[in-house]
């Protein structure tokens, strides 16, 4: 018996970061002017699709 950690479990399934990224591409043009949010959303919806 080794004690070795337990191997961690994926949160999100790889068809979930399609959905996501449909989603905040839904979510970005209905988001009040404010910069800082934008700027987030923006940038987490470019991550999205270099995942897929």
């Amino acid at each position: 018996m080794t004690n070795e950690p337990a191997r961690a479990r994926a949160v999100f399934s790889t068809e979930d970061f399609a959905l996501l990224k449909e989603a905040i591409g839904e979510l970005i043009p209905k988001v009040a002017v404010d910069d800082r949010k934008m700027s987030r959303l923006s940038a987490l919806y470019h991550r999205l699709g270099r995942l897929g």
